[in-house]
């Protein structure tokens, strides 16, 4: 079971207060603890989407930071995009409040569970929702906190009723070591968050150092254990050295040595299907109705740990073809004029190009036009190279400026210099820097068969609905066909 250091738990929080409550971690957080009876409120500067739910569920939000937001509060979250001169944080601190990083207060829900912490530079999101979907389909009542929302359960949150306790691992700052999971499952190790750990090899030690802390029995504490994908090299590296040191690791891809090995992969718009079998005996067919290979490889790594926990594999098949998705991976918004308009979240290289080589695929003989808002200006600068070569699969790329919470971004880094990167022709790509320019771009480049999709960081994911508005307003269907015509 989770057994965070000091074993501190939810109710013992007492009253709490969340600045930034309106981001999906922060406020995947801040349901969770309402539907487990505590009172919670938070501070924010816009009205995000999960707000109107947070006051359905009792919060109290403040649309300003102030000093009085902290009277009757007892506890005091916040994230690492929240600067620690936040005038919050230092009254928080007059006051002599507790203060939590949001991995200290999630680490105290799951306190007395047997957490499932899913890890990796991509992919956590839609793995973390597969395997909460396969928990609830085999009668379990999983806890669980996500950074999206699987669209079957309109939550990134809830507290359940059973022992699981299903948790996104963010990498990014360390703080998924602040947990000490029952299963630890790692999705992939890649070159990302640079600025904080330097290099590949510093991300690598961290992922090891975290893969380490799952209760197995070369810890002396249970029998828990390690999933990691075969197919990856980071993964692969750390795999063979956890093994080497006595711990549980079970492994999962298309690679020959994987314990669970999938094979025979095809992805169409109708969805993504592929055999797989464990120990060398065959599980049979596995479907799910979202495209992408990727999605299916992802999908194993649920498909595994979901066996190692002794659940049945009738009712793994059962829930992955039901899978409806996440909001934001994948997510088809509408189709407007003959124009398909999607909403993706990928912002990581590898993410983006499999995102964007899918899309390629349902768009067939129409054309794919990226929207791309970049979510960190240290990531657009140290991967702008990777980042350029998956946006060049476009057919056209609208950029815009990077989101960058918190972040200095100097002059020349950002937007402009990605969008000189793209190996697009010049007509075929552009930056947009206002916002609001953004949709009457995309109108302008947009015809009848074309594919749009909205990709990057939290606040593009607000496009898509502007999108269908303006491709169906009065007069693009005309543009679009007489630029089919002349084309």
């Amino acid at each position: 079971m989770n057994t965070p250091d000091g074993a501190l738990t939810a109710e013992q929080l007492g009253t709490v207060h969340l600045i930034g409550v309106g981001g999906v971690g922060m406020s995947g957080l801040a349901r969770l603890l309402l539907t487990r009876g505590i009172k919670v409120s938070g501070s924010e500067l816009r009205e995000w989407p999960y707000l109107a739910a947070l006051r359905a569920l009792g919060g109290t939000i403040h649309m300003t930071h102030t000093e009085s937001n902290l009277d009757g509060v007892d506890t005091v979250v916040y994230s690492t995009a929240i600067p620690q001169d936040h005038l919050e944080l230092r009254e928080a601190r007059k006051r002599g409040l507790r203060v939590l990083h949001r991995s200290e207060a999630l680490a105290a829900t799951m306190t007395g569970r047997q957490a499932i912490a899913v890890a990796g530079t991509h992919g956590k999101t839609t793995t973390t929702s597969m395997l909460t979907l396969i928990l609830q389909h085999a009668g379990e009542d999983p806890s669980f906190v996500i950074g999206g929302e699987i669209s079957e359960v309109g939550s990134n949150a809830h507290h359940g009723s059973g022992q699981y306790f299903v948790v996104e691992a963010d990498e990014s700052d360390r703080s998924f070591l602040r947990y000490r999971p029952h299963v630890a499952l790692i999705t992939n190790i890649d070159a990302d968050h640079l600025n904080t750990y330097g290099d590949l090899a510093g991300v690598e030690a961290a992922f090891g150092e975290f893969a380490r802390l799952a209760d197995s029995p070369v810890n002396g504490r249970g029998d828990g254990f390690v999933i990691a994908c075969a197919d990856n090299e980071g993964t692969r590296r750390m795999a063979a050295t956890l093994r080497a040191e006595g711990h549980t690791v079970y492994t999962y891809g298309e690679a020959e040595d994987a314990d669970l090995r999938i094979f025979d992969v095809r992805s169409s718009a109708a969805g993504v299907r592929y055999r797989a079998e464990l120990d060398g005996l065959s599980l049979g067919e596995i479907f799910l109705p979202t495209p992408g290979r990727l999605l299916g490889l992802n999908s194993s790594a649920a498909v595994l740990t979901a066996l190692r926990l002794g659940l049945p594999i009738e009712k793994v098949v059962e829930a992955l073809a039901s899978f409806p998705g996440v909001r934001r991976r994948f997510e088809r918004k509408g189709e407007v004029n003959g124009i398909l308009v999607y909403d993706e979240y990928a912002y990581h290289p590898v993410s983006v190009k499999a995102a964007i080589e899918t899309l390629r695929e349902v768009a067939g003989e129409g054309r794919l036009i990226v929207v791309f808002q970049p979510y960190r200006v240290y990531r657009t600068r140290d991967l702008e190279a990777e980042l350029a070569e998956a946006l060049s699969i476009a057919d056209e790329a609208v950029i815009m400026e990077v989101f960058g919470p918190g972040e200095t971004r100097l002059p020349g880094e950002g937007g402009v210099s990605l969008t000189a990167a793209i190996d697009l022709p010049a007509d075929r790509k552009v930056f947009v820097p206002d916002w609001d320019g953004v949709a009457a771009e995309v109108v302008r480049r947009a015809r009848p068969g074309d594919v749009v999709v909205t990709m990057g960081a939290p606040p593009s994911s607000m496009l898509g609905d502007e999108l269908i508005a303006a491709l169906g307003a009065p007069g693009t269907a005309a543009l679009g066909a007489t630029e089919t015509a002349a084309g």
